[in-house]
């Protein structure tokens, strides 16, 4: 009789798709609120969106559990931070201190792949990206997640961001109106939702601006 070898993992993918885009004056970061293991549905209505502080909001695929452990350890560096400096931190300084946070756990990852949205100190529309382990670009639009492989080609086509290889370097902020970029991460959901089975139910969507934080939903298939 052969030995069957336990085959234990500490990670899972709950699955989910995350995009945000930054405009000239307003950033919008949106995902799907359906959470998976394998080919069954846990939940129909869990936000991936983190408000991490007065300008900056995260969303999160990957493993959920870590996730929710990575969204505690940075309200609670931002909480320091405020008793330090009181005040809020910019989205380019929470942006290096969720890279820094991720880079640390390199060796046992937090299973996270995060998009952080917000704007920045002149009041543009930033987007940061990032892998598991902590490396970041500051990009006009990104997707992450289970659906990111079809989503990202559909926004390369419509806003075909500058080479960052550019010289003198372009800004990375996309030509499209506030509204514009809702209707498109609308029309990108719809079509994901058609192909990847982890991504549905219900699309999130958070517009950051100068007058504050608005969120909108709209239902998604649930097939």
């Amino acid at each position: 009789m052969t030995k069957q070898q336990a085959n234990w993992s500490p990670y899972d993918n709950n699955g989910g798709s995350c995009v945000a885009i930054a405009g000239a004056d307003y950033c919008v970061i949106a995902a799907d609120t359906r959470m998976s293991t394998g080919y069954s549905i846990l939940t129909r209505e869990y936000s991936k969106i983190c408000k991490l502080a007065e300008k900056s909001v995260m969303a999160s695929s990957g493993f959920q559990a870590d996730v929710k452990a990575l969204q505690k350890h940075l309200a609670a560096r931002h909480l320091i931070y405020q008793h330090q400096h009181n005040k809020h931190m910019s989205c380019p300084a929470m942006a290096q201190l969720l890279s820094n946070t991720l880079y640390y756990k390199r060796f046992f990852p937090y299973y996270a792949f995060n998009v952080l949205g917000g704007l920045d100190s002149e009041g543009k529309g930033c987007v940061y990206t990032y892998d598991a382990v902590g490396s970041y670009e500051r990009v006009g639009y990104s997707a992450q997640g289970s659906g990111s492989t079809l989503i990202m080609p559909f926004l390369d086509n419509q806003l075909k961001s500058p080479s960052p290889l550019l010289l003198p370097a372009q800004d990375a902020v996309t030509p499209l109106s506030e509204l514009e970029a809702v209707d498109l991460i609308k029309t990108v959901f719809a079509s994901a939702t058609e192909r990847d089975i982890y991504t549905g139910d219900k699309l999130e969507i958070v517009v950051l601006n100068a007058d504050g934080i608005r969120r909108e939903y709209m239902e998604l298939r649930k097939d």
